[in-house]
């Protein structure tokens, strides 16, 4: 994609010259690139990342009829980057589960997991949940988010005295509701 700060000739320019360039306005420039290739195959994974993005695109319509979320997406926009562009990103892409740190956890109450999660605007909230091998609980709850950054963490209630081959299973949720889920074994 080719980029310059202002060309009389193409400044303001937007549309395809034949079937070889498109030209299209972005953030105040004009960028000029290749002519998509077109196919008139249609496979059911297209079709369903389709149906996923109108999704996201009603999503982000709603998001802009709720004044105080779109003023939450527009703050963390970047340059070129309108709040409805946040909000369709964020509702294709899940949360990340990072890292699920258990070296504080030793089976006893006050007992820390540290878990870092990240994603596109906000993780809104982190569910731990800790089972035997068999299947049984031994507890869940929900993390606490740390001030600045992507670290929350899971206080122990439980007094747990075996741990081996327990399962640590942590759900990670954002804003339009996308859930990952992620699992570690003592």
């Amino acid at each position: 994609m080719a980029k310059q700060k202002r060309n009389v000739v193409t400044h303001g320019m937007s549309g395809k010259i034949g079937d070889l360039l498109v030209f299209r306005q972005l953030a105040g420039k004009t960028v000029v690139s290749k002519m998509p290739a077109v196919s008139n195959k249609v496979t059911e994974a297209q079709l369903a990342q389709r149906r996923k993005f109108q999704r996201a695109v009603l999503y982000a319509g709603g998001v802009a009829t709720d004044p105080e979320l779109s003023e939450a997406y527009a703050g963390k926009t970047k340059p070129g980057q309108t709040f409805r562009n946040l909000a369709v990103a964020d509702y294709l892409h899940a949360p990340d589960i990072e890292m699920i740190d258990l070296s504080g956890y030793h089976g006893k109450p006050g007992d820390v997991i540290r878990i870092e999660v990240a994603d596109d605007f906000v993780v809104r909230e982190v569910k731990v949940v800790i089972t035997n091998p068999d299947g049984t609980l031994v507890e869940e709850g929900f993390a606490t988010p740390a001030p600045i950054g992507y670290e929350w963490t899971y206080t122990a209630t439980v007094a747990n005295d075996d741990l081996s081959g327990d399962r640590i299973d942590v759900f990670a949720s954002d804003t339009p509701g996308n859930i990952t889920e992620k699992t570690a074994e003592l």
